[in-house]
């Protein structure tokens, strides 16, 4: 998606290729002179994923009266900003990282807070319906309150961020038989425990582990920009990641050495350098990299390269 800096849609190119990707969506514009907003359309592991930024006053959906256009459900991941999502009289507040399922056969509205970014997963809907048998299909947040949701952003977040294997991306309808699989455990799990939405600390902590996750490649991902990101203050934000023996900082060098680590075992990419696949991950100095990356993984990167490679060889 481009950055924001660079959108140039104006609202009525905007509304048309929201349309074009997502479907017969209507919305109005806080002001048009104002608007800021961009649509573009990609295929991770044969699932279609729309990227939505927009700071519109309101986003509608009516009751499709066209079959083609109830043909998904929208998976819907909050990148940016927050924003309210309401279908079937149940309003759902959504902070970064956070993702909701939603059922494109039913109306629904959207309120950005000012800019957000959406990604929507378009599964199709007839597969989720059978999942879910005689019951309609839930409007829901998704939670890491079990083992299925768990595998369900870890898989996501991994989609967001980059692109996946190349036997994943060739299994078409594998990657999207996975999540939707998943949906009625984590529904039952969420319906049985609804006190996880009260668990006010513990979802704010997974909401942003996940935004982390998706914005690695990001240089500026920091404390400030995660505290600005998610209305509290550094303190409240080291405080947080104190309740888990952790420290924000610690943790994202830690989930971005991960990512380098998987790429340089990876004999799909042996042709990359190591300062490349560093410097995609967040990393901007190539000795600092070195240092962090023999420290948490008891080898150099080129060392660690060699002997994965051996072993997948």
């Amino acid at each position: 998606m481009q950055s924001t800096d660079t959108m140039t849609l104006s609202f009525d190119a905007w509304l048309s290729a929201l349309r074009d990707v997502c479907g017969n969506f209507d919305s109005i514009p806080l002001d048009r002179q104002s608007f800021r907003g961009d649509v573009s359309r990609r295929s991770v592991g044969g699932i279609e994923i729309a990227d939505i930024t927009t700071n519109a006053e309101r986003v509608v959906r009516s009751r499709p009266h066209q079959h083609d256009d109830d043909r998904h459900c929208f998976l819907i991941v909050q990148k940016q900003g927050h924003a309210t999502l309401v279908q079937n009289g149940v309003s759902i507040a959504m902070r970064p990282g956070e993702m909701l399922l939603m059922d494109s056969a039913r109306a629904c509205e959207i309120f950005p807070h000012g800019l957000i970014e959406h990604e929507s997963f378009h599964l199709p809907r007839g597969e989720v319906a059978r999942q879910f048998g005689r019951q309609p299909v839930p409007f829901m947040k998704i939670v890491a309150g079990c083992t299925s949701g768990q595998i369900m952003q870890l898989i996501v977040n991994r989609m967001v961020s980059g692109p996946l294997a190349a036997d994943a991306q060739e299994q078409e309808s594998g990657v999207a038989n996975s999540l939707i699989a998943l949906l009625p455990a984590i529904y039952q799990h969420q319906a049985a425990t609804p006190s996880l939405f009260d668990q006010a600390g513990s979802t704010l902590y997974l909401c942003i582990q996940q935004f982390i996750d998706q914005h690695l490649h990001e240089d500026e991902l920091g404390p400030e920009r995660l505290a600005s990101q998610f209305h509290v203050s550094i303190r409240q934000l080291y405080r947080l990641f104190e309740r888990h023996d952790e420290t924000v900082c610690r943790y994202v060098q830690r989930r971005r050495l991960a990512r380098c680590g998987e790429e340089l075992a990876n004999p799909m990419l042996a042709d990359r350098s190591i300062t490349q696949i560093a410097y995609k991950w967040g990393f901007t100095d190539s000795a600092h990299f070195s240092r962090a990356f023999k420290r948490e993984f008891s080898s150099s990167p080129r060392d660690y390269r060699r002997s994965q490679l051996a072993k997948a060889a």
